[in-house]
């Protein structure tokens, strides 16, 4: 009669996910001892599609560069940085700007800290229509959310910059032919009580300058802005005054800074002029 077959003792093999946990040092989780805590710590520099209000179509598709940071109290060594990257791939493959205190508060409670903070900037694209022929063209402006939580407090500051033409009005006003203009970009940061536009904030700024900028001008076109920017001349300090009106006048501007910076043509450094409020 045949022997019968013992049973096989069963494996006692791990799974790969324990071992690794057993095995690997998790070193930022370990004790500092030089008693110095870090305000932000995290990444910079993530690329990640977002989408934004737009004024005229709903929504806005652009890619915005993140950072995305936490304090880090002067006991611990380290944060684990991949879960910054955990925190926002939760919120699926696309931001929403409205999951922005979403995404704070999911930093603050991963990470067990007090304060979050999130910036993002990103291209703003605009059709814009040449002032005679209304060719249509399309303009790239530049935006930007700083957003922080402290517990459960959010701050939040919304950045536009754009391009614009001044004219020196001291250049017209000593020479018997033409004026001396130079493109200037102008950053305008606010909080505000309400959500602003963008293209708000875009139309402050380019109704402050001496002329707007466009994509496409046809020779009709290019006539109307050079005499618009030589019946206009602004200086850099008035530039930044002429903005700053408009936002004093903004029934939901709470605090603005405003700072404008000329690329000289005639002269070999820039001018700069800034004002603040709040």
């Amino acid at each position: 009669m045949a022997a019968k077959s013992q049973p096989r003792p069963q494996s006692r093999v791990r799974p790969v996910s324990a071992r690794l946990r057993t095995r690997l040092h998790d070193q930022q989780s370990e004790p500092d001892h030089r008693e110095l805590s870090i305000d932000k710590v995290g990444v910079r520099g993530l690329r990640f599609p977002i989408q934004v209000r737009d004024k005229a179509r709903s929504v806005q598709d652009t890619v915005a560069t993140i950072g995305m940071f936490v304090d880090l109290p002067k006991e611990f060594k380290g944060t684990h940085m991949s879960r910054f990257i955990e925190v926002l791939n939760a919120h699926g493959s696309v931001v929403h700007v409205e999951n922005i205190p979403d995404i704070l508060t999911a930093m603050q409670e991963r990470f067990q800290a007090a304060t979050s903070h999130l910036e993002m900037e990103f291209p703003y694209f605009m059709v814009k229509r040449a002032p005679v022929t209304g060719k249509e063209g399309v303009m790239d402006y530049t935006a930007r959310f700083d957003a922080a939580a402290c517990g459960p407090e959010i701050d939040f500051v919304l950045t536009v910059k754009a391009n614009v033409t001044t004219l020196c009005p001291c250049s017209k006003a000593i020479s018997a032919r033409g004026a001396h203009n130079q493109r200037s970009e102008v950053t305008v940061q606010v909080r505000f009580t309400r959500p602003i536009w963008i293209e708000d904030l875009i139309a402050i700024i380019e109704s402050s300058a001496s002329s707007e900028l466009y994509a496409l001008l046809k020779r009709p076109d290019e006539k109307a802005v050079t005499e618009r920017a030589y019946d206009n001349p602004v200086f850099v300090e008035d530039l930044v005054r002429n903005v700053a009106l408009k936002l004093n006048a903004h029934p939901d501007v709470r605090w603005y800074k405003v700072e404008a910076e000329n690329q000289e043509s005639i002269h070999n450094h820039n001018a700069y002029a800034c004002i603040k409020k709040g």
